[in-house]
């Protein structure tokens, strides 16, 4: 017989990192199983919301995760391609952290709390067997099987084919993210969203004096641009004066530029097929909240209560879905329905200028739009 645990998260992420050190605080038995090795950077914003520190601080993590002075922001301008921007102010103090260094310090974190950490290690395969879930791993040449009373899938945006019971490929319209590093331009206490034809590039401040880029392309600009990151950047400095001009003299940082794809904004949420995921595997927040990490976040907070309720036998496993996926829907949905619904209407030229036009007539109208592509406590919604 393989292993025997409580809890098995599959993906080390931020939502499977944090899950994985709050069921490993709570004295569960706990597994982390990441393909990756670490460190490694990610397509990702590298953007903690304030709405992610407060959900850190509930789970005991914010110490753990320094903020450095120099990657702090209290804002966002929003730029459109030949037009005038628009800065709205966000609802605290944000800060910039690369995956790089976030997912290594929650691995640790983990660890330092009692999980076991699995790295470069794949599953193979996961099925229920006698109340409990028998998992493949392979680790290089070598496989090891693992039963475990809970697993969460934590794989991030794309479904795991062989493991969700899908093709792995999103139906309809779908967009390449890319990242990277760069130096050589100012650091500003802001995010930076600058909107062009055929998506938009973000640029935000991280640690070591670095500002990240991360950008939305549609796949025919992206085509345009050769399939290169450095294409796509330069592709979209030529289509934004103005974001051309910011990027005059920036220098890209070796080892960080890096494309995802498919990136889709219309998948359906999945919080639960046979078992519960979290963070993107569960929902796709669309990359424009700004928000992403926050929902992640909670996403692990909300199933972890539910699995340590579960794991304690005070509700069945059916209860446990039920309160997990009604819970998820309740505080996730709206957000993304308006992130969708302004990334839509921002990556459109004269939309955009529309629109950002009556955010400069009405502030408070631009706050609260803001406001309702973020994640909000029941005291908060707008």
């Amino acid at each position: 017989m393989g292993r025997v645990c409580d809890a098995a998260v599959l993906g080390a992420g931020p939502a499977g990192g944090a899950m994985a050190c709050v069921l490993a605080g709570m004295g569960w038995d706990t597994v982390l199983i990441d393909r990756g090795k670490f460190p490694r950077h990610k397509v990702c914003g590298e953007f903690l919301s304030p709405e992610s520190r407060d959900i850190l601080q509930r789970l005991g993590l914010e110490s753990l995760i320094p903020s450095p002075e120099s990657a702090r922001m209290d804002r966002v301008r929003l730029v459109p391609a030949g037009g005038t921007a628009l800065e709205v102010p966000l609802p605290g103090t944000a800060f910039g952290i690369s995956r790089y260094a976030l997912d290594c310090m929650l691995l640790e974190a983990a660890s330092a709390r009692g999980a076991e950490v699995w790295t470069g290690g794949t599953v193979v395969s996961l099925a229920p067997e006698n109340r409990r879930f028998k998992i493949l791993v392979r680790q290089g040449n070598e496989c090891r099987t693992l039963e475990a009373r809970s697993v969460i899938g934590a794989w991030g945006r794309n479904p795991r084919a062989d493991l969700a019971g899908n093709s792995g490929r999103p139906h309809g319209r779908w967009f390449v993210g890319i990242k990277s590093h760069v130096t050589g331009i100012a650091r500003e206490p802001a995010v930076e969203l600058y909107f062009f034809k055929g998506g938009y590039l973000g640029i935000s401040p991280v640690e070591d004096g670095r500002c990240n880029l991360a950008a939305l392309f549609t796949l025919p600009a992206f085509h345009c641009a050769g399939k290169t990151v450095q294409g796509a950047i330069e592709l979209a400095a030529r289509r934004h004066p103005a974001l051309g001009r910011r990027l005059a003299k920036a220098e890209p940082v070796p080892g960080t530029q890096l494309a995802a794809a498919p990136v889709a904004m219309n998948r359906k949420p999945a919080a639960w097929d046979g078992i519960p995921r979290i963070g993107d595997a569960a929902m796709m927040i669309p990359p424009l909240c700004g928000d992403g990490m926050a929902m992640a976040l909670r996403s692990a907070e909300l199933c972890a209560a539910g699995a340590d309720q579960y794991l304690r036998g005070s509700i069945s496993y059916g209860e446990w879905e039920a309160g997990y996926v009604d819970a998820l829907r309740r505080e996730i949905t709206a957000p993304a329905r308006w992130g969708r619904l302004l990334q839509s209407a921002l990556t459109v030229p004269s939309a955009a200028s529309l629109l950002l036009g009556l955010g400069r007539l009405s502030p408070d109208l631009a706050f609260r739009m803001v406001q309702r592509t973020r994640l909000q406590s029941d005291g908060q919604r707008l």
